[in-house]
């Protein structure tokens, strides 16, 4: 397991992630994260932070500014530091350039600076990170199966919850990738987006299996509550 952590911290460490992460929501000292109404229905949202936002624009111009053949997408981690200093995981992902039926661009990272609804994977439309995370925590969605119960009761101190606090600071990170960076395992070489993701999955799922909260990759464990 020490081998494992070495390989997690070296990748944490190669890519400044406690460093240049920021916070995920945009919450006072308390921890409550601001909502707001969106879309026809005026339906509540958890409203990302500022400086995410400003992330996930800038990394995905940089993205679509190189060329295809540099630049494969966005490699995300939604995660929170611990007491010692350690990156925990809370949620790893991607947003690949290209689009289904071979589009250029993706719907996912087109007029990002405009369209809140996808957003990188992070928008807030439903089937999206934080309008099924809304739908699962806030009340306000009639109707809604709560896809995300799981990232609303770990995330949050009380589900659901109309004054949502944080249980703790919930950072995120983002890089652009392309088939010349090297993941976790330095021994692959440079590794493909896809093939990076499930790599730092799987490393994750086996060092923080209580935190992490993606659902593939990972090996299915009894549920305890």
């Amino acid at each position: 397991m020490s081998a494992l952590l070495d390989l997690w911290d070296g990748f944490c460490e190669e890519h400044t992630i406690p460093a240049s992460s920021v916070p995920l929501f945009d919450a006072d000292e308390a921890g409550v994260v601001a909502t707001f109404g969106y879309g026809r229905n005026n339906r509540p949202m958890l409203r990302r932070s500022p400086a995410m936002r400003a992330k996930i624009i800038g990394t995905v111009q940089a993205v679509l500014s190189a060329p295809a053949s540099k630049c494969e997408g966005i490699f995300y981690m939604m995660h929170r530091i611990d007491p010692e200093g350690r990156v925990v995981p809370l949620y790893i992902g991607k947003a690949g350039r290209h689009g289904r039926l071979g589009a250029a661009v993706s719907a996912n990272l087109a007029n990002i600076e405009r369209d809140e609804g996808k957003f990188a994977r992070w928008g807030y439309n439903y089937a999206y990170h934080l309008g099924d995370l809304s739908a699962a925590l806030l009340p306000g969605h009639a109707g809604r199966k709560p896809k995300y119960a799981k990232w609303a009761k770990a995330l949050f101190e009380c589900c659901p919850s109309s004054t949502p606090v944080m249980r703790f600071d919930v950072r995120f990170w983002c890089t652009a990738w392309g088939p010349e960076a090297i993941g976790i395992w330095r021994e692959f070489n440079p590794c493909p987006l896809a093939f990076a993701e499930y790599l730092l999955i799987g490393v994750a799922g086996v060092l923080f299996p209580n935190d992490l909260l993606n659902e593939e990759g990972v090996n299915r464990v009894a549920v305890t509550d």
